[in-house]
């Protein structure tokens, strides 16, 4: 059960660092001509990386494009490095928590 759990963590924290970096690189390219936005379905993705498939990076469909051919918007990404941060804290917790209760049951195995 434990291995599952942690497993399952990990994965959904390597899934928020991949979200990381494709917010930072969006970010990076806001001014960039003929960029376009990147991410990927955070929930649909998580399900697959359980099952062993790895993540798909996809372009954004539907935000508006600006003159240059660039689909950026940098509302857009500050809400999802938010919503990333709020993530990572939550799962930081929980995995933290399985630490401690594997370390609570090695010391009771020890005798104390």
């Amino acid at each position: 059960m434990l291995d599952r759990i942690s497993g399952a963590l990990e994965r959904y924290l390597d899934l928020l660092s991949l979200r990381q970096k494709l917010v930072a690189s969006n970010i990076a390219n806001a001014d960039t001509p003929g960029y376009r936005t990147k991410d990927l379905d955070f929930a649909a993705e998580f399900r697959s990386l359980i099952r062993g498939v790895p993540p798909r990076v996809v372009e954004v469909e539907g935000l508006k494009v600006k003159n240059d051919g660039n689909n950026v918007s940098l509302d857009r990404e500050a809400r999802l490095l938010a919503e990333n941060a709020l993530r990572f804290q939550a799962a930081s917790v929980l995995l933290r928590r399985e630490i401690r209760q594997v370390r609570m049951a090695i010391r009771e195995g020890r005798g104390g």
